[in-house]
């Protein structure tokens, strides 16, 4: 991810990212162009919810992308997290660094 610095973001709505089924390598380029053009929003929201297959690459994708938005100042939240990636991200000791919104009790 690219760490330039746009301090006239435009006011206007969020962008959101939706991430596919199989959010897997072979997604990924797909995905990272999406997010480096969600670098220019005002703001972004991620949506997880649909993620059913998910890889390390992918997490890292997310974790650079999250870092990048954090360093610029970009506002960046999640509109919903899948089960696969919570479990994913935990395991990989990344649910804190990719700042997953706590579980909702059932």
């Amino acid at each position: 991810m690219g760490s330039k610095s746009n301090p006239q973001r435009k006011a206007g709505e969020a962008r959101v990212i939706a991430l596919p089924a199989d959010f897997r390598l072979t997604e990924l380029a797909d995905v990272k162009a999406g997010l480096l053009q969600a670098l220019e929003a005002p703001s972004v929201e991620i949506d997880g919810a649909g993620v059913e297959r998910v890889d390390t690459a992918a997490l890292q994708l997310l974790l650079a992308f999250r870092r990048a938005a954090s360093a610029q100042g970009l506002p960046a939240s999640w509109r919903g997290v899948s089960e696969t990636m919570r479990d994913a991200a935990g395991v990989l000791g990344l649910t804190q660094a990719l700042e997953l919104p706590a579980t909702m009790p059932a």
